[in-house]
């Protein structure tokens, strides 16, 4: 899985909705590898260890995960993370919204890339006109 970069968010708007997409993100990591450590996960996610520690505790508050110990394994420290059926629901939420979103940035994006490719074939006929 590739690391993914941090993003800065200048207004409370955007701040919650990076809030949420790191929820998101942690979610979809601990669904797929409920037995991922904190530090697996924020070398996956491009986090500070810190920072993926205060997701997961808000998650575990939430009440959209669930911790387990897996009490027959020798080693005592290892934990599960669990989405409970609360966490299912809002991760399928979260979903749709983080969908909506890539798709508009794809939009906007795609549209960056069509000018970019205008004005460099404008400025390549222009530099091949002039003696």
């Amino acid at each position: 899985m590739t690391a993914i970069t941090p993003v800065t968010a200048a207004d409370p708007a955007a701040d919650q909705a990076l809030h949420l997409e790191i929820h998101f993100k942690v979610m979809r990591l601990l669904q797929a590898k409920p037995d991922m450590s904190q530090r697996q996960m924020a070398k996956a996610l491009g986090l500070s260890l810190g920072k993926t520690n205060y997701c997961v505790q808000a998650l575990l508050k939430k009440g959209w995960l669930k911790l387990q110990n897996f009490s027959g394994n020798a080693n005592k420290q290892a934990y599960a993370y669990l989405l409970t059926s609360e966490g299912i629901a809002n991760k399928a939420q979260l979903t749709t919204r983080f969908l909506q979103r890539k798709q508009q940035e794809y939009v906007l994006l795609k549209a960056e890339i069509e000018a970019l490719q205008r004005e460099a074939s404008s400025a390549l006929k222009s530099s091949q006109t002039q003696p």
